[in-house]
């Protein structure tokens, strides 16, 4: 099986338009379906198929299922009280978060606090937010992407009602000090939410442990489908729903349930949390090569992020004098799939926000490239990048508007 896998997803991979081989070095962006999970969740296409909230047989059936993933998501999350909210995107879960919340405790206050590295849902959530009255507080991070505890504590008012910080960082890798944040927050009376969609599965994530009150965490980061998704709320949480209709999920997220989706998840997030460890071990010590290599090998290299409190699977790099998106292209036609920021707004063509949050200025944003490393990764891959992207590199300064600066 484990060779059968290894064919599927290594650069044996033969891509749909050319035929050319691939190394994939962009599992933040979306992870291949693990063949388990893809065989957990064939019977909820085409034999358990029925919509759960009906009475016969194979609906109850549908129905187990998605209860039964639900207490497999709780007892990963080490959850003893509270609800488990399976939504269709961490962006939908992010919306509900900040939406909600900030509707259902209006009259306990109108203040927001989120830091300037979140993702665009978020922040853009926020924004939307500001616009119907509410204050939004943006907290800075230090050039390595972490947020100070004392600016976040005086930014902290008794008109406050969310925080809301990433666990890790999608585009740098960057961990915040999500315990001591939560701590900070229950002793502040303020309702605290993580955007766990990087972490989750990767990193240790303990809901009672870290002081959260809300988290989300996504399917397709973590080898399960797209399309599913979850919002964690405890029991101190007040939250309104931001899609109405027939009352799924407690009220909460109305919309029939993705069963084979959530399903594909449950089974997921099991195989990830049983491999966490000793997976998380081996991507550091590529992670590691890939850091020293690339820095020993092209000059004019910096990494992005903090050097040890980073995710295991993050490389993020800026170059000097060149753009992203050339080095990204350049690397597609050498069968290296990679990116220049989040996927979720790289088409966008504009410097980073996370980067510019860290003090970069727009040319240094601009030549960032993002790695990020997953479970069929391995050595020859890391090898091949590492013989290939400094030439890249040097070809592109070569040719680039920006080499008589240097």
């Amino acid at each position: 099986m484990a060779e059968s896998k290894k064919r599927v997803y290594s650069r044996k991979t033969e891509t749909a338009d050319t035929g050319s081989s691939m190394f994939y070095f962009d599992y933040a962006a979306a992870t291949p379906v693990d063949p388990e999970v893809f065989s957990a969740m064939l019977p909820f296409f085409s034999q358990k198929f029925a919509n759960p909230a009906s009475l016969y047989q194979i609906a109850r059936e549908a129905n187990l299922a998605l209860e039964s993933a639900r207490k497999t998501m709780a007892k990963l999350l080490k959850i003893n009280s509270g609800k488990i909210i399976f939504t269709g995107s961490a962006t939908e879960s992010n919306n509900l978060a900040l939406k909600g919340v900030a509707s259902a405790n209006r009259g306990k206050g109108s203040h927001l606090i989120v830091s300037a590295i979140e993702h665009d849902c978020v922040l853009s959530s926020a924004a939307w937010l500001g616009q119907e009255g509410f204050r939004i507080t943006y907290l800075p991070v230090d050039r390595f992407g972490l947020i100070n505890l004392k600016q976040l504590a005086k930014a902290i008012t008794k008109d406050t009602i969310l925080v809301s910080i990433m666990h890790a960082n999608n585009e740098i890798g960057t961990i915040e000090p999500i315990k001591e944040i939560g701590a900070l927050c229950r002793q502040k009376s303020v309702l605290f939410h993580t955007d766990a969609a990087q972490s989750f599965g990767k990193i240790p994530v303990d809901v009672a442990g870290m002081n959260i009150d809300m988290l989300t965490a996504s399917s397709h980061k973590i080898y399960g489908p797209k399309g599913a998704a979850l919002l964690y709320l405890s029991d101190s949480v007040e939250i309104e729903p931001i899609i109405h209709g027939g009352g799924q999920e407690f009220g909460l997220r109305s919309s029939t349930v993705n069963v084979p989706a959530i399903v594909g998840f449950a089974k997921a997030a099991e195989i990830c949390f049983r491999k966490r460890v000793t997976e998380g071990k081996r991507l550091s010590r590529l992670r590691d090569k890939l850091i020293k290599g690339i820095l020993n090998r092209v000059p004019d290299s910096y990494l992005n992020g903090d050097v040890k409190k980073r995710l295991p699977n993050n490389v993020n790099f800026r170059f000097d004098f060149i753009e992203g998106e050339s080095i990204v292209l350049r690397l597609d036609a050498l069968g290296v799939a990679a990116s220049t920021g989040s996927a979720c707004s790289s088409p966008k063509l504009e410097p980073s926000h996370v980067l510019l949050a860290l003090g970069l200025n727009h040319g240094q944003a601009h030549g960032s490239l993002r790695l990020t490393l997953g479970r069929w990764t391995d050595e020859r891959e890391v090898d091949y990048l590492l013989k290939v992207l400094p030439k890249v590199i040097k070809d592109l300064r070569e040719i680039s508007p920006f080499k008589n600066k240097r």
